[in-house]
């Protein structure tokens, strides 16, 4: 039957009868076109007014269903919401609706981060610009705007979320920053605290200058950066013979460290020499540092590279040195006696001779490695050179006050001339061997983007390898408790694991404090006299209490007087830090799935970016398994980050973003949501216009399968189904793919494989629906009489085949599913309630797919040799052919037996040969077991069905039609009065 049948007509004989209205053409009045951006705002309405989210876990309540609880990741409340958190709201929607749909209680409340730096700075620049200060705003104003600034992006971001047709919990969201979360949070670093893994303790951390703060790692990313390199000479004051009069060559890319060092470190593994220069080299543009005759001490490994650096043209070998025991004078001692102390050589297994010298340079106030092997050695005492604004505290001779950051103006963010002040005294103390220049990884901060630096500071920590005497723990360490939780816990995929061990594995204790204003406080005492916080139940009840009545501001307004309770405030320190924003996301499980009706604890699922490894999946982890003892969740899904179409990253500069509102102002939201299915979201994934378009023409492939079905299904009722012993073979083949793809997107949703619903689904629809299905049956669905067997078990099939793509595809494409249900079945209730209908396994017939799959590959043969036809204008449609098919593989042969080959061809007439077929019939090289004879079809063409045969007419009634449609139009005019055709 041609596609276009609804153009048919009865003849071009004049006075011939009109039969289309004869022929039960598809009717429906589900559009072709969708318009999206239309449409999805009214399917949002009518979710709304029923309460859609809530009417589902009543059902599925009602119904005993098991609980599932999906705990989301705040996202942070500071702008309209990105193609990012379009993809990853998604990704949760279709958590939250497929389990629903796979018959599942699902609880979800959204929620947002809302403390941190970011809101900060706004408010900061908002004061700027109406020529304040922020020190001149009371912490309590300022609070206020943070407070106010973030509720503002919730409203905002909630309504994009909820445009995308993601449901929740919206009424009950929760938020970090309300009174009631800024108690759990801390509570739950009471917790901490009365544990006993909390310390104070003075070390070099990430420092910020530009945001003024400490950084956790989670908070640390790196950038190719250009860094000066110098090569600078420790004089020996202590050593062996050979080593004396000559100097120990260090090489750093942070030369505003050297006013901090106090050690070097060596390794006892590694071979060191006295090296003298020879000579230089010559026709130089400038006069090098070395002369001949200088002692350097290096690795030996390293000489030629060292030398190579100071343009030292021959050189030798004195004797090897044994650095133990070494002390070395400050290269700066010569200019300024505040750097006349011993420097100490210190053996450390950081040190390497892969690169530099095979020594490196020590400031235990700068450095992890450098603070931990001073340790080591017995040293306590930590200098302090750079202040929390990035520059040289005053009393740092020779530079005080110069910048090693600058952190206002347009410069902020860049280095300052510290590094190029103390490279001039180095030169001109005699000390510096050689410069360059270095691009390589440097830290910045995450938020900023701005560089960061080793500092020395005193902070609050959480121990991460202390025994915990605890029932949780069993003496267990914090470490090995999260690491026992991560084997125990499922991941999506399973690479996530190894991630986010291996970050566990090697981090440092937890750093939670933070020199900031907007956040959740460190809200505890801390005794003066002996530096150790008050262990006193009765004293943190008090401040949870006032928190919860007042939100975290309190803590800053009362006095300590107001919480203390007997305790003297004189003796007591109030600890004004604030706790990191990540502990305070770290600690959402304890405000939003413990204490409330209807959810449980831990959650089955949390799902983020893959940067949420070192973010949000770590610090819940460490935060539950220090309060709990496991994680606060069983499974771990991650996706990638989302590129442009060229694989590179998003940015505004360069004007390769894709707006999300553009997006659906244009194409609506389930473009989107097609997309976010269709990808692997598992890796990085990749949008842009063309790839939009792709996903736009395979939404449209979706849609005019749902509509053909509709219109194909009209009037249907249960009074003409078939039963399964009654259906024609195709039937129980499509029958048979509809009970396999059940188990395949059943699967694919329980395992969060998105991919693997859409994919098969378009492919069906394609291949064995449109291209199959409905092909083959169009003519008897057109022109079959309403009780013939065929047309009424072609439309049972398509009605159960409509009764599950509507559900199966309902989570991924919630506005085309829901607008198609309700066009035919207008009051049976929301589609997106509805639960996977139950797929009979008798419904299974191998045997069938394997019949059809022979049949299909002989039907390729077919479809080539009529191509070539058509293309030599012999024919026009395929309803003009009576191909003759030579078969010479009995099991191809066997496979045709019950069908009819010329409506399996879509041809008029077909006939099936045994044998190999004449030498000049058409032959595919796949399929070399099949010849085509494209013969023309005999006969005269059916006005009403257009098939060619060459009983038209033999019904005298109805001359100008084949006996089939002769029977038919001879039923529909006895049903509408009419006399017939003479």
């Amino acid at each position: 039957m041609a596609d276009d049948a609804d153009k048919r007509t009865a003849s071009t004989e004049p006075g011939a009868r009109d039969y289309r209205e004869t022929v039960f053409l598809p009717q429906t009045d589900f559009p072709m076109r969708a318009g999206l951006p239309q449409k999805e705002p009214q399917i949002l309405a009518k979710w709304d007014e029923i309460g859609l989210y809530q009417a589902a876990r009543k059902a599925r309540q009602a119904a005993g269903a098991p609980l599932f609880v999906l705990h989301d990741g705040p996202p942070y409340a500071n702008g309209a919401i990105h193609i990012g958190h379009a993809l990853q709201k998604t990704l949760k929607d279709f958590v939250v609706r497929s389990r629903f749909a796979l018959g599942y209680d699902v609880d979800y409340v959204p929620g947002w981060d809302c403390h941190g730096l970011p809101i900060e700075w706004k408010i900061e620049e908002e004061l700027r610009s109406q020529g304040r200060r922020k020190d001149e705003v009371s912490k309590a104003e300022f609070r206020e705007k943070c407070r106010a600034y973030a509720a503002h992006w919730i409203e905002v971001q909630k309504e994009g979320f909820k445009r995308l047709g993601v449901i929740g919990d919206w009424e009950n969201r929760y938020a970090t920053m309300d009174y009631g979360s800024e108690a759990a949070i801390v509570a739950e670093f009471h917790k901490f605290v009365m544990s006993g893994q909390l310390y104070r303790g003075s070390k070099p951390v990430m420092w910020s200058p530009v945001e003024r703060t400490a950084l956790a790692d989670a908070e640390v990313e790196y950038h190719d950066h250009v860094s000066p390199t110098i090569w600078v000479k420790f004089p020996v004051a202590q050593g062996s013979d050979a080593a004396r009069n000559a100097s120990v060559v260090i090489w750093t890319t942070t030369p505003w460290t050297i006013p901090a060092n106090r050690a070097i470190a060596y390794n006892e593994a590694v071979a060191y020499s006295v090296f003298q220069v020879e000579a230089m080299e010559e026709g130089l543009e400038f006069e090098p540092w070395a002369k001949p005759g200088d002692r350097l001490i290096v690795a030996d490994k390293l000489a030629e590279d060292v030398f190579k650096a100071a343009k030292v043209a021959r050189w030798r070998r004195i004797e090897a040195v044994d650095c133990r025991g070494m002390v070395c004078e400050h290269p700066l001692a010569a200019l300024d006696t505040h750097y006349a102390f011993s420097v100490p050589l210190l053996a450390g297994e950081h040190v390497t001779d892969d690169a530099g010298t095979g020594f490196v340079h020590t400031a235990p106030g700068h450095g992890a490695d450098d603070y931990l092997v001073w340790l080591a050695h017995g040293h306590r005492e930590i200098p302090e050179t750079v202040d929390p604004d990035g520059a040289y505290y005053p009393n740092v001779a020779l530079f005080g006050g110069l910048k090693v950051l600058e952190t206002e103006g347009k410069k902020a963010g860049k280095f300052g001339p510290a590094n190029n002040a103390v490279i001039e005294k180095l030169i001109e103390a005699g000390a510096l061997l050689a410069r360059g220049r270095l691009e390589h990884s440097y830290p910045h901060s995450w938020r900023s983007k701005a560089p960061v630096i080793f500092r020395n500071t005193p902070q609050w920590f959480i121990r991460m390898d202390q025994p915990l005497d605890t029932p949780q723990h069993g003496g267990r360490t914090l470490r090995e408790t999260a690491l026992e939780a991560i084997e125990a816990t499922a991941f999506y995929p399973e690479a996530g694991r190894n991630r986010i061990r291996t970050m566990v594995e090697s981090r440092p204790d937890w750093l939670i404090s933070r020199q900031r204003a907007w956040g959740a406080p460190l809200a505890m005492f801390v005794d003066k006299e002996t530096g150790q916080p008050l262990h006193d139940e009765e004293v943190n009840a008090r401040i949870i209490a006032a928190i919860a009545a007042e939100g975290a501001d309190a803590w800053f307004t009362r006095p300590a007087a107001d919480f203390l309770g007997a305790h003297d405030p004189e003796r007591y320190e109030k600890v004004e830090d604030i706790l990191d924003v990540w502990f305070d996301s770290g600690s959402t499980h304890a405000f939003t799935l413990e204490g409330r009706e209807n959810t449980r604890w831990p959650a089955d699922l949390y799902l983020e970016g893959s940067d949420q490894h070192r973010g949000w999946f770590q610090s819940s982890l460490l935060e539950s398994s220090g309060t709990r003892g496991r994680a606060p969740y069983n499974g771990v899904l991650t996706h990638g980050f989302t590129m442009d179409e060229n694989g590179e990253k998003m940015s505004k500069s360069k004007g390769n973003t894709v707006d999300p509102h553009q997006v659906i102002k244009e194409s609506g939201a389930e473009i989107i949501r097609l997309w976010a299915a269709m990808v692997d979201y598992s890796d990085d994934q990749r949008i842009g216009k063309t790839i939009l378009a792709t996903t736009a023409d395979a939404y449209r492939k979706l849609r005019n399968t749902l509509r053909y079905m509709l219109g194909a299904l009209a009037g249907y009722s249960e009074a003409e189904a078939v039963a399964l012993d009654q259906m024609p073979p195709l039937e129980r083949f499509i029958l048979h793919r509809l009970q396999e793809l059940d188990l395949e997107v059943r699967a694919a949703y329980e395992t969060y494989a998105f991919q693997d619903v859409i994919r098969p689904l378009i492919a069906f629809c394609q291949e064995e629906l449109s291209a199959l299905f409905f092909d083959v049956r169009r003519d008897a669905l057109y022109c079959d009489m309403p009780s013939a067997l065929r047309r009424r078990a072609a439309r049972t099939v398509m009605d159960l085949v409509f009764e599950r793509l509507t559900v199966w595809l309902a989570p991924l494409m919630p506005f085309t599913t829901e607008e198609a249900w309700a066009t035919r079945f207008p009051d049976a209730g929301p589609n997106a309630l509805r639960v996977f209908p139950q797929t009979p396994a008798e419904w299974r017939n191998e045997a069938e797919a394997a019949r059809w799959a022979k049949v299909q590959a002989v039907t390729a043969v077919v479809t080539g040799a009529l191509e070539v036809e058509r293309r030599e204008k012999r024919i026009g449609a395929a309803l003009e052919a009576a191909p003759v098919v030579h078969i010479a593989d009995p099991e191809l042969m066997a496979a045709f037996e019950g069908l009819d080959p010329a409506e399996v061809f879509r041809t008029s007439q077909a006939s099936l040969v045994a044998g190999e077929g004449p030498a000049g019939a058409f032959r595919l090289a796949e399929q070399s077991k099949v010849a085509v004879e494209p013969r023309k079809a005999e006969g005269r063409k059916c006005a009403r069905s257009w098939r060619v045969l060459p009983e038209v007419g033999e019904d005298p009634r109805y001359p100008d039609l084949s006996l089939r449609d002769a029977e038919a139009v001879a039923a529909w005019d006895a049903a509408h009065g009419e006399a017939g055709a003479a």
